[in-house]
């Protein structure tokens, strides 16, 4: 298989996971990926398909502009406003996952929407977030997406104040990998939010160095984890690689 249709395959997968934990919004919210070598063309998930429905040949292959190369259907005005900026600002961002996801995105409507680092998983991001929280209405210009991608800076997770989360990564199943681990960061603190007891925040030192024995192994678990979960829909929806 060519890199390129494993990508596909791999961001079908990635959306259909998606749709099982709960993290989408209705057929809204977008995954891209770009193409290795090829600056300005990346995968999108085309606007109107059900992400429990979307397969590989499903995927749009868009250009800088917009413009649709492969495939069949259109790329959403938000979508390719917010993918298309980052993309083009931050080459390491190959993959590109936004969405509504609620914890995350409960945690966005806050005053203070900080990941704190009060568990174990939340060190995973420790001092790797940025926040905006000058939410301006529905992304419909490259000028808001190139705003986002700015704000984004060298981190891979962006909190989008009042709106959602945006991840991004060199690969998907890195990218993948912190979405989920990000919506469990984000479930746990709202639930120790809710309790009303004061929060037990770890110390730098102690957040700094397991911080670092995660990114040692990042790029192993990670693909570990999403090989695991490719074994699950091969076995309940194989034809997701169609």
């Amino acid at each position: 298989m060519d890199s390129i249709q494993q990508a596909r395959v791999d961001l079908a997968a990635a959306h259909r996971l998606a749709a099982r934990y709960g993290y989408h919004e209705g057929v809204c919210n977008h995954f891209s990926y770009a193409i290795p070598d090829m600056d300005d063309r990346f995968l999108l998930s085309p606007y109107g398909v059900h992400w429990s429905q979307v397969r590989a040949s499903d995927l749009l292959l868009v250009n800088a502009k917009g413009e649709v190369i492969e495939g069949n259907g259109y790329a959403e005005t938000s979508a390719f406003c917010i993918h298309a900026a980052v993309h083009l600002a931050h080459p390491r961002a190959a993959c590109v996952l936004h969405t509504h996801m609620p914890y995350a995105t409960a945690l966005t409507s806050l005053e203070n929407s900080e990941i704190l680092p009060i568990s174990q998983n939340s060190l995973r991001f420790y001092q790797d977030v940025a926040y905006d929280n000058d939410y301006g209405g529905l992304v419909h210009d490259m000028e808001e997406g190139a705003r986002l991608a700015s704000n984004l800076g060298n981190k891979r997770v962006l909190m989008l104040g009042n709106h959602g989360v945006m991840v991004v990564g060199p690969t998907i199943h890195q990218a993948f990998d912190d979405l989920y681990y990000l919506e469990r960061t984000a479930e746990l603190q709202v639930l120790a939010y809710s309790t009303g007891k004061p929060l037990r925040l770890m110390g730098e030192n102690l957040a700094r160095h397991t911080k670092t024995q995660f990114d040692e192994e990042r790029d192993r678990y990670s693909r570990i984890h999403f090989d695991g979960l490719l074994r699950i829909l091969d076995q309940e929806s194989p034809e997701f690689r169609n």
